[in-house]
């Protein structure tokens, strides 16, 4: 066994003053180990998530009156709060965890060698997001549950699982610029079906600001719409995003396109039938809990789907690590080729 080194004075002062820098000296880790924490950050971003979505279905989005403290004289939930009081707070201390495994992600990122600075910089994007977020989460309780700031702390949720989607991906890639597999008609077919699932996951947010879970048994603001309208402008756009990634996939069958888009393509496929099926029952069964938070999950998953299909219409060879490399793709028709 190799014997610990002894921290010198000039060590400790180092470790204050840069401590990733300090780690990165004295730890290498391994390829899979970079990969793993990317992912766990990603899974935490879908938790907190499912989470905050537990909260408002069980009417505890009051549970703490006030932030950052849970009450004006204790900084966490107290017995006489009752279970609204325990899951509010528990979703806040989840928080920490999300932090703990975004933190993991950087320093795993920062001590990788060769040093990759995008790949850090994901990282810390990751960490200003749940900071941003936390703050707006906040100002969610501070002014009662407004719909409009509920909805936008789940944007940037939905941001935040964006990055750290991105951040995963690359740990399996190299440094490179990136080279498009497609040719820019797919590519222009491809940021259309986000663009709308993006329009279709900020109509989600609305369909919950304006319908009947609002988070509280208390008396809180409501967006002024009717929310059954709003629903069925949101399967409108689920339908437009089904026929998109139905004709992505087609499209790319057409022109024998990579493995890599065709597999992405047919997973988010497969996921929307998923998401639609809850969606449409959950709806008929005038909205149960569990049901809509099975639908917050989906949504989630519908939207790492969008960002990976994205991601998978181009290769970045180079010098991420041979064994977490994904295999180049090579275009088989000229027509999809990008240039090389």
């Amino acid at each position: 066994m190799d014997r610990v080194p002894n921290l010198t004075p000039a060590d400790a002062a180092a470790a204050v003053r840069n401590p990733l820098a300090f780690i990165a000296a004295r730890w290498t880790p391994d390829p899979r180990t970079v990969r793993r924490a990317a992912l766990v950050a990603l899974v935490m971003a879908v938790v907190i998530v499912v989470t905050g979505g537990a909260v408002r279905l069980t009417g505890s989005g009051l549970g703490c009156p006030t932030w950052p403290k849970c009450t004006e004289d204790s900084i966490n939930n107290t017995a006489a709060m009752g279970i609204h009081g325990y899951i509010e707070f528990g979703n806040r201390m989840l928080t920490y965890v999300l932090c703990a495994a975004v933190g993991w992600a950087i320093i795993a990122a920062r001590s990788q060698k060769p040093y990759r600075r995008s790949l850090t910089r994901l990282g810390w994007a990751q960490f200003w997001i749940v900071m941003g977020n936390a703050v707006l989460g906040g100002i969610v309780v501070l002014v009662g549950l407004n719909p409009y700031t509920v909805a936008a702390h789940f944007l940037l949720s939905s941001a935040l699982i964006a990055v750290a989607t991105a951040m995963w991906q690359r740990t399996r890639e190299g440094d490179e610029a990136p080279r498009p597999l497609v040719g820019r008609p797919v590519q222009q077919l491809v940021w259309a079906l986000v663009g709308v699932t993006v329009l279709l996951i900020a109509a989600g947010t609305v369909v919950t600001g304006a319908g009947p879970h609002a988070g509280d048994s208390s008396e809180v603001e409501r967006m002024p719409l009717n929310w059954e309208d709003v629903s069925k402008l949101h399967a409108v756009l689920a339908w437009i995003v089904v026929t998109l990634t139905f004709a992505l996939w087609f499209v790319l069958k057409a022109v024998d396109a990579p493995r890599g888009p065709l597999d992405r393509t047919r997973e988010l496929f497969l996921v929307l039938l998923a998401q639609g099926a809850i969606g449409y029952v959950q709806f008929f069964t005038d909205l149960p809990e569990l049901l809509v938070g099975a639908h917050m999950f989906g949504s989630c998953l519908v939207w790492i789907a969008a960002v990976r299909v994205l991601l998978a219409m181009r290769e970045r060879p180079g010098s991420a690590p041979a064994d977490l490399l994904l295999q180049p793709f090579e275009a088989t028709s000229a027509s999809i080729a990008g240039p090389r």
